[in-house]
């Protein structure tokens, strides 16, 4: 029989994994900060997440999610990512606004009802923010991506995806121009600010390093 999972447990394996990447153990205090709980509150789920042999827990020093609890966290993106990708897509939401609603959904453990939602969208890999959609094992597909901010030369790229899915960055993202699978040219670095002078269609704009920061390109062979 599977072993039931609370909706705050569920909370707590999806934000471990996304602050282990890339495969490091995390603290308690920034598991609390993120979830924005007190440390204590975060030490009591991460003791009964060991329990559940969700995840290997060394008290002051930090944990990292088992095999059994990075599938079950890779599952649940599975569901939000899936939800999202059908609000915008059939719902015609705006993308800056699924992320929450997709907070709710995710949480509907239903196997069924996420096979039916994947084939009715017909196994999308990607959803609206170019974020990869894990598969029914808790596998995501592999990617070869880099951030905008770790460019250094001026060349053509692809945008892929958004990191940040916040409705200020999403809203941001939308105003310079910029759309998820579209070709930009990188123009010009200026070191100063650490800014980018970018070619979107027939538009020059510049782009802040924070937000190149967010934004997940490949080049343009």
């Amino acid at each position: 029989m599977p072993t039931k999972i609370t909706i705050t447990e569920q909370n707590y394996l999806k934000a471990i994994y996304h602050l282990a990447q890339p495969h490091v153990q995390v603290s308690t205090n920034a598991l609390a900060q993120a979830l924005q709980v007190k440390a204590s509150t975060a030490t009591d789920m991460l003791k009964k997440l060991e329990q559940k042999a969700w995840l290997h827990y060394i008290p002051y020093k930090g944990f990292n999610l088992t095999a059994k609890g990075n599938k079950q966290a890779l599952l649940i993106i599975r569901r939000h990512r899936l939800w999202e990708y059908f609000l915008v897509k059939k719902l015609a939401i705006n993308w800056d606004a699924v992320h929450a609603l997709a907070e709710e959904l995710e949480h509907i453990d239903s196997p069924l009802l996420v096979d039916k939602l994947a084939k009715y969208l017909n196994n999308p890999e990607y959803d609206p923010h170019g974020d990869p959609i894990p598969n029914a094992n808790g596998i995501l597909p592999k990617t070869n991506r880099q951030y905008l901010s770790s460019v250094t030369t001026p060349q053509k790229l692809n945008i892929e995806a958004v990191a940040n899915d916040s409705a200020e960055c999403l809203q941001m993202f939308t105003a310079l121009g910029l759309h998820i699978g579209k070709p930009i040219k990188v123009l010009q670095i200026f070191y100063f600010d650490k800014s980018y002078q970018v070619q979107v269609n027939t538009n020059i704009v510049i782009i802040s390093q924070l937000m190149a920061q967010q934004i997940l390109v490949t080049p343009i062979i």
